[in-house]
């Protein structure tokens, strides 16, 4: 018998990357404005950013994407009240599939989320400068990087653009799209759970109160939390604490003992002390990182 070969088709093709970027932006960040002949998309993973673009004026909020098409003049500010985290790519790509994400923004689902999250690490191990490094436009490849880590970047971003694809073509409108994002009912507890999480980011809370305000089980409800976050209700909201303390230190209008107190702290020394346990930083030194980004930029 014959052995026949299939010809595998490749939708959309990405073999070289420009930038790749993870920024914390403070609320003052503003930029002048760009063109480029090559792709760019823009994800929000925290706060809010205003853009302006030949496509229009628009708020991009925290879980969506935009796209900007080559040789499309985009400029984006941070939301002085939601300072914005972003996930900032730009790449060549001659695919006429990528013609569907002309003038598109939208929200990203949990599935496309954690291939962002593999994205973003395969590109910490491909490449140099560092994803956070201040706006270096150059990036190179990293000579003792992980074994098959640059193919990884290059799959998992051709991967995140054709699940992109495949749920634009299947909808009408993007507010149609915006619908079936309720997705089943473990994220839908795990998103109450975060936002009774983020009412009480102002005292402690211990983990008896997380679950006596839900009308699930104690097993249940850690199970689900888990398997749709990857980690534990208390170290999130710990992460929650972080991330709030960051935004707060950005914003500049607290010093360290109100932003301690707005956050339930006992002390500054245990903010700092929690703090530098999770970010290898200071507040101190991280409110100098955050301002050594905008003076390397002007």
């Amino acid at each position: 018998m014959a052995y026949k070969r299939v010809k595998l088709n490749e939708e959309i093709v990405i073999n070289q990357i420009i930038t790749f970027h993870y920024y914390e932006l403070p609320g003052s960040y503003v930029t002048k404005g760009e063109k480029h002949n090559f792709w760019e998309f823009v994800y929000v993973d925290k706060g809010e950013i205003d853009v302006r673009s030949d496509s229009g004026e628009f708020s991009v909020k925290q879980g969506e994407i935009v796209f900007y098409k080559p040789n499309e003049f985009h400029s984006g500010n941070s939301n002085a009240k939601f300072p914005p985290n972003l996930i900032i790519i730009t790449f060549d790509c001659d695919s006429e599939a990528m013609k569907i994400f002309e003038n598109k923004r939208f929200s990203v689902n949990e599935q496309e989320r954690r291939l962002l999250t593999q994205l973003v690490n395969e590109g910490y191990n491909a490449l140099t400068p560092r994803l956070d490094k201040p706006y270096k436009k150059e990036m190179k490849a990293k000579k003792d990087s992980l074994f098959g880590s640059q193919q990884l970047v290059k799959l998992y971003l051709e991967t995140l653009l054709i699940h992109f694809a495949r749920r634009l073509r299947k909808t009408d409108s993007l507010s149609k799209l915006a619908s079936t994002m309720n997705e089943k009912k473990d994220s839908d507890l795990t998103n109450q759970i975060i936002q009774f999480m983020n009412l009480t980011l102002h005292k402690s809370l211990s983990l008896k109160e997380v679950y006596n305000n839900f009308t699930v089980g104690r097993s249940q409800l850690l199970r689900t939390f888990k398997v749709t976050t990857g980690c534990g209700v208390m170290e999130y909201f710990n992460r929650l604490k972080i991330e709030r303390a960051k935004i707060l230190i950005r914003e500049e209008q607290y010093n360290y003992t109100e932003i301690a107190e707005k956050l339930g702290y006992s002390s500054i020394h245990y903010f700092s002390r929690h703090f530098k346990r999770s970010t290898g930083m200071t507040p101190t030194a991280y409110a100098r990182s955050v301002k050594a980004r905008i003076e390397n930029h002007r």
